[in-house]
């Protein structure tokens, strides 16, 4: 391990992340200031003071239950809903921050990629070097008829419009401007260099940009690029593409199985296993004996909403489970997801982590694993010793899911980080620097493997 692990904080600019209906407790209601600016600063400084690396702001956009009904339920729990735009508040908490890096989510249907593209550069040069993306494709049908399609595009052609849509993105950050090009020489009046910008002159099957890129290179031109999706189509994605992707592994166990599978694709098309960092959820309830820290889970389970549990599942897998008899067992609800065309991989994730998923119920596995905040409950010890577990299994980091979103990140900063450092499992200090030569050590650029490299000599060849 060259550097420990990786920490992302895992958040929504939304009333619930994952915490379905907490906010109705005592506790939970520090989540109504979910709209407000202030508590979103007090979360990054309490980040940068334990040093963790990214702040990782997840995005949706549309209502997870409309396909199979009026989705009251997501609006009634407000279970993430509303929703507020991700991009929007990276300047703000990039100028409260020093080290932090800020990963934003945006997919493929809510912006042109010339437009995204300008968005984020200007975002990395006003962080000097701290913003990452989160690519993703877009699994709600809602979020498609939001931006004018009639149904949702099929799977495997939704990582297809991808592919060219981060492609344009490469041209415009990587090729558009040639190192050099920024001049601000007085003596000459040439504040840049023409004839080292050049346009992408891009057509493609739903593009057509033809620059040049609008924005000077930033510190990192290409943004650190993170990727979730586990479907065959989302692995060939993120070895292609991603330099940090998450693992559907739900144990230590099936997540070395697949970094085996992602490792093996890299070397297929020419990336090094440590060019692309894997990272699993990891969510705890700290107490200072194992005894409290379960009285807290079982608290927090107690108040769950479970309707909206349910609704939040039906839209992320696109099946209703409204419809699904809970007594299901997992083997045969991940046997009927394989016909489907949404979310693939969540089904087969859950059914691989049980010794016996022919036992166990659908009913069983929601109410014990569905939940994404909560899974481990222990002391600071315990969680450094779970923690020691998934990085002997190969991961490289993790996305810590709070319970609530705010209010919550003293706990784990105060009384986590410190252990966990104490075994060598978390940075002590921030190394400088951009956020890829944070994580990677060698540098801000993308490594020369990367298909980045790959769109560009069409550009080269034709200046």
């Amino acid at each position: 391990m060259s550097r420990p692990p990786i920490y992302n904080a895992f958040l929504h600019l939304t009333p619930n992340h994952h915490s379905h209906g907490f906010w109705r407790t005592p506790e939970g209601q520090v989540q109504y200031g979910y709209k407000d600016l202030d508590p979103y600063i007090d979360v990054v400084r309490t980040l940068e003071r334990g040093r963790i690396d990214t702040l990782f702001i997840a995005d949706v956009v549309g209502v997870y239950d409309l396909d199979f009904g009026d989705g009251k339920t997501t609006i009634r729990a407000g279970s993430q809903f509303p929703e507020n735009d991700p991009v929007t508040i990276v300047s703000a908490l990039g100028h409260v921050t020093e080290h932090l890096g800020i990963a934003v989510t945006s997919n493929i249907i809510q912006d042109h990629p010339f437009s995204f593209a300008r968005r984020l550069s200007s975002l990395d040069h006003y962080t000097h070097g701290r913003v990452a993306w989160n690519i993703v494709t877009s699994y709600l049908s809602n979020g498609f008829r939001n931006y004018g399609y009639d149904a949702i595009v099929g799977h495997d052609e939704r990582y297809a419009w991808a592919q060219e849509y981060v492609d344009v993105t490469y041209k415009l950050w990587e090729h558009s401007w040639e190192d050099g090009a920024v001049l601000h020489d007085p003596a000459t009046g040439q504040f840049f260099d023409p004839a080292r910008i050049h346009t992408i002159d891009h057509e493609g099957a739903r593009y057509k940009v033809q620059g040049p890129h609008l924005v000077e290179p930033s510190p990192q031109r290409t943004p650190v690029l993170f990727q979730a999706g586990n479907s065959t189509a989302g692995r060939e994605f993120a070895v292609r593409n991603g330099e940090v992707t998450f693992l559907p592994s739900l144990t230590p166990r099936t997540a070395r199985a697949d970094i085996a599978v992602l490792d093996e694709a890299l070397r297929s098309v020419g990336r090094a296993s440590s060019a692309l960092k894997k990272i699993v959820a990891l969510s705890t309830v700290i107490g200072s004996t194992e005894e409290e820290a379960r009285r807290k889970q079982q608290y927090f389970r107690e108040n769950v909403d479970f309707d909206a549990l349910q609704a939040f599942w039906s839209g992320g897998s696109g099946i209703d489970l409204s419809s699904v008899d809970p007594d299901t067992p997992l083997a045969e609800l991940a046997e009927r997801v394989r016909l489907g065309d949404h979310v693939r991989s969540i089904f087969r994730a859950a059914a691989e982590s049980q010794d016996d998923p022919g036992t166990v119920s659908w009913r069983d596995y929601l109410l014990d694993n569905g939940l994404l905040p909560g899974k481990f409950a222990g002391t600071p010890e315990q969680i450094a010793d779970h923690v020691a577990e998934w990085v002997a299994a190969g991961v490289d980091g993790f996305n810590v899911v709070p319970i609530t979103t705010l209010g919550w990140w003293g706990e784990w900063v105060d009384h986590v980080v410190p252990v966990l450092q104490d075994r060598g499992l978390a940075q002590r200090e921030y190394t400088p620097g951009t956020l890829r030569h944070k994580i990677f050590g060698n540098g801000d650029r993308i490594d020369v493997a990367h298909r980045v490299h790959q769109v560009g000599r069409s550009i080269a060849s034709a200046s």
